[in-house]
């Protein structure tokens, strides 16, 4: 079960490195070297162990797909057990969904990776903040969006963001 839940986490993890900022627009970005081949005994132990149904076809695999591997498994032995159940939900949640949707969730997740820095920021900010309100406030909120013409959509959208709220001591 956990080696299945890893290999999706794998996928995710890759996607993940998307969230990471990019080289401020000012620099030109630096052309990238193809990456190196990650030696199957250059990992640890406990990356072998969760990537075991992979060590008989390691040396066929792409080098861009051992890194993206390795790194996930790096990643995954540095989760804590909660976040491992959490992201244990979400690869089930993820492989429950019909590929129409993981198809429009990918295009999406493109879409976001081409606004500017500020904007992904902004997001990110906007999403967190939905997913800390109660379950009730959130169904409101989506009901009240699915009712917005798309104008409406775009002039929310648009809105610059709310100041945080500190709360009273």
């Amino acid at each position: 079960m956990i080696r299945a839940v890893f290999v999706c986490a794998s996928f995710f993890l890759a996607a993940a490195n998307g969230f990471a900022q990019a080289p401020p627009a000012s620099e030109p970005p630096a052309a990238e070297a193809p990456p190196a081949p990650k030696t199957w005994a250059s990992m640890s132990p406990q990356q072998q162990q969760l990537l075991r149904s992979y060590q008989g076809k390691w040396n066929s695999l792409p080098p861009e797909r051992q890194q993206a591997l390795a790194k996930g498994s790096q990643r995954w032995i540095s989760m804590s057990p909660e976040q491992r159940s959490s992201a244990q939900q979400r690869f089930t949640q993820w492989r429950a969904m019909p590929p129409e949707q993981r198809q429009e969730l990918r295009q999406r997740y493109q879409q976001f990776k081409t606004l500017p820095l500020e904007q992904q920021r902004r997001v990110r900010e906007s999403f967190n903040r939905f997913r800390q309100m109660p379950p009730e406030k959130r169904t409101e909120l989506r009901r009240q969006w699915r009712q917005m013409s798309p104008e409406q959509r775009r002039m929310i959208i648009q809105r610059p963001a709310p100041a945080p709220r500190h709360s009273p001591r």
